[in-house]
């Protein structure tokens, strides 16, 4: 019997969501996966579909018209897709963000935009990075200047995960005259009509084809005062690190799960091909490589499920989500690794799920905060 990856933290009720995930990946964006690599994004109309079927924002409160679930919620779905190697439609993100409006928004903030990305009126995006910054986010240039009843945006951002079709982005930027993270503040930009606002490229990935990763330009953008984040100017970089952990934990999770899903799809595989007379399932060297990858799997499983139960406690830490991230990303570059040699020569062709899955793994040890971040950022806490 093929091995079966348990998960610690699920019920009956969560299992038959996890139907209704699979109903709508198999329906509404896997038999759209090929166009969607070839432009370099979903589309608006699968998200407006995901938030008709209650499958945004699963873990936002129905007051702000979520769907009142909890992190287990979102974790099944983040599972699903990336089982399935399928990463243009960015849910991790866009729930980021509306985890940066629930935990730290006022409630006006609250009320007009949450309900609005549960029903995928609006797709979120998060704008950090800027061409000569990444990981240093005090180092960041794009500046908010106040006037009278309104701020005015100058600056670029690039590496935007949902840039393209965004409708609702969090701008980290500087306002006020303090130096470093003290004058940081975080602005809600919505896009459509945004005299100013203008989407550069669609960036070539290696990787993720499906998923609209962009340049964003800010020429002299205005926003109302209202639109800092929480209501006072200089939380941006506190608001960043109370939500680590959470975007952390998703990237551990969607690792673990793709792992899970190129591993089910390889040993199909080695079972039905054969060479030299035998399935290349019946070489030694590969039941020894199925045992190792399987071994390697099962403890990520278990590391990520002790994370996501701390999460539902309110327990999950900032170095262990790290640790979480850190060890699930590098493994499942190796395993993935692994996992494709296989295949063979067919492991290299890009109609085949383990392919893909290869170069979208890559990402994952970058975005997040590189793993050189999180080594610190464990390091610290060990002190």
């Amino acid at each position: 019997m093929p091995i079966e990856f348990k998960r610690t933290w699920s019920d009956p009720t969560l299992e038959s969501f996890r139907d209704s995930v699979v109903r709508f990946i198999e329906s509404e964006v896997q038999p759209g996966d090929e166009e969607a690599r070839r432009r370099g994004h979903v589309g608006h109309q699968v998200w407006r579909e995901a938030g008709k079927l209650g499958l945004l924002c699963t873990d936002i409160p129905e007051e702000y018209g979520g769907a009142g679930g909890d992190f287990r919620h979102e974790a099944v779905i983040h599972e699903e897709l990336a089982r399935r190697g399928l990463t243009g439609m960015n849910n991790a993100v866009h729930s980021i963000v509306a985890h940066y409006l629930l935990s730290h928004g006022t409630e006006e903030q609250k009320k007009r935009y949450l309900p609005r990305l549960a029903s995928g009126e609006l797709v979120g995006a998060i704008a950090m990075t800027e061409p000569g910054t990444g990981s240093d986010l005090k180092g960041i240039r794009t500046r908010a200047e106040r006037h009278a009843d309104h701020y005015i945006i100058n600056g670029s951002k690039t590496f935007i995960s949902n840039g393209f079709l965004a409708g609702l982005v969090l701008v980290v930027c500087k306002t006020g005259g303090a130096e470093g993270s003290r004058g940081m503040s975080i602005l809600l930009v919505e896009t459509e009509g945004l005299a100013g606002y203008r989407v550069g490229r669609v960036l070539d990935k290696m990787g993720m084809k499906a998923q609209d990763t962009s340049e964003l330009f800010f020429d002299n953008v205005t926003v109302p005062h209202d639109r800092v984040l929480g209501g006072q100017e200089g939380q941006g970089m506190y608001q960043l690190m109370q939500d680590l952990p959470y975007e952390r934990l998703i990237i551990g999770v969607t690792g673990v799960a793709m792992m899970e899903g190129g591993f089910e799809a390889t040993l199909q595989y080695v079972n039905e091909r054969k060479a030299f007379g035998q399935r290349i399932a019946d070489f030694q060297n590969t039941r020894f490589k199925l045992a190792e990858i399987a071994t390697q799997i099962r403890v990520g499983r278990a590391f990520v499920d002790q994370c996501i139960e701390e999460m539902l406690e309110g327990t999950l830490d900032t170095a262990t989500a790290s640790m979480a991230k850190m060890w699930v990303s590098d493994t499942q570059n190796r395993v993935l690794d692994e996992l494709l040699q296989l295949w063979g020569g067919y492991g290299y062709m890009n109609e085949y799920p383990i392919a893909r899955m290869y170069a979208d793994a890559r990402v994952q040890r970058i975005y997040g905060g590189t793993n050189e971040i999180m080594k610190e950022v464990i390091a610290r806490s060990l002190a």
